[in-house]
């Protein structure tokens, strides 16, 4: 380590090097309850504003081959020891560096749901400057962060997460109202993942944004799953998932699914580019060998939202198993604005896509494309006994495929008079 950011590491260690080493270890264990209800202690020096640096501050090497746990750990205890009032007061610092956990929850290990608490920070360098390798012995039910009803407003900016065991897990999120708030910008998702961000619980997990990041590697189930039901088995309560925002992403991963929500949910993507770059490697219980951007597998659900909204994306379909959306949902909104699904249109197989499909009840989804530009088909099923109303409209589109008469797959029996086409332009 030479440079500047060398003798910034030596200040920092002369300065409250010593408050590092009291959180480490069984220092850890010392906080008491109690601060929780009271204005926070520094445990720093006197004028620490609350940045610290996993690197200067708790030892991590960052070279790719020491196990960087510990200090990740310490710097997490040391950011709750420092939360009082309900307020957090911590920016942890990553600088440049590849940096190897092994240990689950060594990144962020929050399992005080009676002391709920708002504001942490997780600040690295820049993608692709600042990387974190995940490698757990053993990926079962293995994630590096967790979130047990604890914390809110929690950021994470200019940071590579990258899963060095194949089945490891980024982020485990349960709620009853205390986890929310979450922000990620210019941060990286590689490597094979079982969940990126797994939900969890009831009145919940809300109000997530993701701006300017990119989600690579592949998912044995989704990137974002809401509706884990691991600790919350009330399906009412469970059904409650809300407001998620993606803007600006690089969504270019190799195969599993982007978002899947079983409990619903209120969803907007907007801008960006989305492509599946393979197939999965083996057939999966579920999806088969499919992978899907936005999987909604559930009609029923107990008032919660329904509601998704993508515009502005080009979707790149390179293979016949890649689905944009499969929704199951007996009500709600879909809307695709300005989207452009028919980058590989000139392909052989591409006509006989049926990457956007429905199931359609007596009480939609209302579902509504606008200036998209839309190749294969698109699939209606229709829920049994029901007769659906006109839900379906297609507003100034390009149907690359098929002429308008075509376009709609449709089961077998079944009429098209539940759809409107308005000023659009058929294939050949």
């Amino acid at each position: 380590m030479t440079g500047e950011h060398r003798d910034t590491v030596n200040r920092r260690r002369m300065l409250y090097g010593g408050a590092a080493a009291a959180l480490t270890g069984t220092g850890i264990a010392a906080i008491a309850s109690g601060a929780w209800d009271a204005p926070a202690a520094d445990p720093a020096p006197a004028g620490h504003p609350g940045f610290v640096d996993v690197v200067a501050d708790f030892g991590a090497k960052g070279d790719g081959k020491t196990d960087d746990s510990d200090a990740f750990a310490a710097a997490y205890a040391y950011a709750e020891s420092r939360a009082g009032a309900g307020t957090g007061r911590t920016v942890i610092d990553v600088p440049p560096g590849v940096f190897r956990v092994t240990k689950p929850g060594a990144f962020m290990n929050a399992d005080k749901p009676d002391h709920q608490v708002n504001g942490l920070r997780f600040r690295g360098a820049g993608l692709r400057i600042s990387e974190i390798v995940f490698a757990p012995d053993n990926p079962a039910d293995a994630y590096l962060c967790r979130n047990n009803d604890m914390w809110q407003n929690i950021a994470f900016e200019g940071l590579r997460f990258t899963s060095g065991t194949p089945g490891a897990s980024f982020f485990y999120s349960y709620s009853t109202g205390g986890a929310a708030n979450y922000r990620f910008s210019d941060c990286e998702w590689m490597g094979e993942w079982e969940y990126g961000v797994a939900l969890d619980g009831s009145n919940t997990n809300s109000e997530m944004r993701w701006e300017a990041c990119r989600v690579g590697g592949a998912y044995r189930k989704a990137f974002l799953y809401s509706g884990l039901s691991l600790n919350s088995k009330n399906l009412e309560q469970q059904d409650q998932f809300l407001n998620y925002w993606f803007t600006d992403m690089n969504v270019t991963y190799e195969w599993g699914n982007f978002l899947e929500f079983p409990y619903g949910g209120s969803v907007t993507c907007r801008a960006g580019s989305y492509i599946v770059t393979g197939r999965r490697p083996t057939p999966h219980p579920d999806y088969g060998f499919e992978s899907a951007f936005f999987r909604f597998p559930r009609a029923s659900h107990f008032d919660g939202a329904q509601r998704f909204h993508a515009e502005d994306i080009r979707f790149e379909l390179r293979d016949p198993s890649v689905v944009v959306i499969d929704c199951a949902w007996n009500r709600g909104t879909v809307h695709f604005n300005d989207c452009d699904d028919t980058a590989n249109a000139f392909k052989d197989f591409s006509g006989g896509m049926r990457a956007h499909r429905y199931t359609l009840t007596g009480n939609g989804p209302l579902v509504r494309y606008d200036s998209c530009q839309l190749v294969g088909a698109h699939q209606y099923r229709t829920a049994a006994g029901s007769t659906p109303p006109v839900c379906v409209r297609y507003d100034m589109c390009r149907l690359a495929s098929h002429p308008q008469a075509s376009f709609l797959a449709l089961d077998s029996g079944r009429s098209a008079q539940f759809a409107k086409f308005v000023d659009c332009i058929p294939g050949a």
